[in-house]
């Protein structure tokens, strides 16, 4: 109960944030110029679609880790804010775990909201790409940005009239919105007539956007580590460094490790972060397994429990006084 109670403070502390909303607001911005930019292609643009929003997923999880994780956790050791939990009888494990648990929460309601804009861009699909006479899909345009309008007022007039955060409010209230237009559009079709719910629902897509969401994870957690010792700029340089080398290790290890065995320690323990890209399966036609899905999960959780124990270990040696 410890651990719900510090993550749910983490939860309300992290949406409370204008930098989640920023990232939010980014995000979906990007995924709506994705429509349009994946039509400049001479291939085939709604493939490239697919790729586009897979990486703005997986780019504004990371960003959103590395600046929440430092705020929760960095900023309350310089402020010293963090006595008043370790001055009680609260194991300091707990306290790390309760924040990774509330930073992942406010990261996967954001991630849950643009998951959502992502499947609607898939179900308008790129306009070079639909038939003429048929280019926009009125229905994902119509109640799309209605959700989004009727965010932004609740926000507004929630903060206006009650002091509600504007941030938690927008974060809150724009998902459960986004989910219900994403039901409603799944039920209609383009030409405004009703349809089974599973007529655009993609299986593949969705394993393709847990499997990033895993990635988030995973980053989160060095971001959680890094942040018991590091301000937040170090935090996010050294949470971009594992993204890059993340996604050239497996060429690192196959190529490079070659020549040098010596390096090959090294290479093992690096995190792969090509194994959570879905990107190239789905744009393929390759089907991506729940078995592999299995697999990934157990690496995802192996990489968090590894870094986590980390961070453990480092906030225990932590002079917070």
């Amino acid at each position: 109960m410890v651990i719900l109670a510090l993550a749910r403070n983490a939860l309300l502390e992290s949406i409370r944030q204008p930098v989640h909303t920023v990232l939010i607001c980014g995000g979906l911005l990007a995924m709506l110029l994705n429509v349009n930019v994946a039509g400049y292609t001479l291939e085939d643009d709604n493939k490239l679609l697919v790729d586009l929003g897979l990486s703005t997923l997986f780019l504004t999880g990371l960003l959103m880790s590395a600046f929440i994780a430092t705020s929760v956790l960095c900023k309350e050791i310089e402020n010293k804010t963090v006595l008043t939990v370790v001055s009680k009888p609260v194991p300091r494990p707990f306290v790390v775990l309760g924040k990774f648990l509330g930073v992942i929460a406010a990261i996967g309601l954001a991630y849950g909201l643009l998951s959502i804009v992502f499947l609607l861009t898939i179900r308008h699909q790129v306009q070079s790409s639909v038939r003429a006479g048929d280019i926009f899909d009125p229905v994902v345009i119509l109640f799309g940005f209605l959700a989004i309008a009727l965010t932004f007022l609740i926000a507004g007039l929630a903060n206006y009239l009650y002091r509600w955060s504007f941030p938690a409010t927008f974060a809150c209230s724009g998902f459960v919105l986004a989910f219900i237009s994403f039901l409603t559009i799944s039920c209609i079709s383009r030409k405004w007539k009703i349809q089974s719910p599973s007529s655009d629902f993609d299986p593949q897509l969705m394993i393709g956007i847990v499997l990033i969401f895993e990635a988030i994870i995973a980053i989160t957690s060095i971001a959680i580590a890094a942040s018991t010792r590091f301000g937040q700029v170090a935090t996010l340089l050294i949470c971009i460094g594992f993204f890059l080398v993340g996604l050239v290790g497996e060429y690192f290890a196959t190529v490079t490790l070659q020549s040098n065995a010596w390096l090959q320690p090294f290479a093992n323990v690096l995190p792969n972060l090509q194994f959570f890209w879905p990107a190239d399966a789905l744009t393929q036609g390759h089907t991506i397994t729940l078995e592999y899905l299995g697999v990934v999960t157990l690496y995802a959780v192996c990489i968090s429990g590894a870094f986590l124990s980390l961070a453990i270990i480092l906030f225990q040696k932590r002079d917070v006084g």
